[in-house]
């Protein structure tokens, strides 16, 4: 999975009772655009070091 600032990260939700989350990436660490990723969610705007499993994707800001 690769990342740069300003695109969204959206986590689906994979318990009957979880909801897709969106976030704003707000930093990448490494240079390749690889994680973790520090996220700013759309749903409370908390901000959280994330490393995306196999249910989250990328979707990129249109640059």
């Amino acid at each position: 999975m690769k990342a740069a600032v300003g695109d969204w990260l959206i986590v689906e939700g994979t318990h009957g009772s979880s909801i897709r989350r969106h976030g704003l990436i707000v930093e990448v660490s490494h240079t390749d655009g690889s994680p973790p990723y520090l996220v700013r969610w759309l749903d409370d705007d908390h901000e959280s070091l994330i490393f995306p499993g196999p249910d989250a994707r990328v979707v990129q800001a249109t640059r």
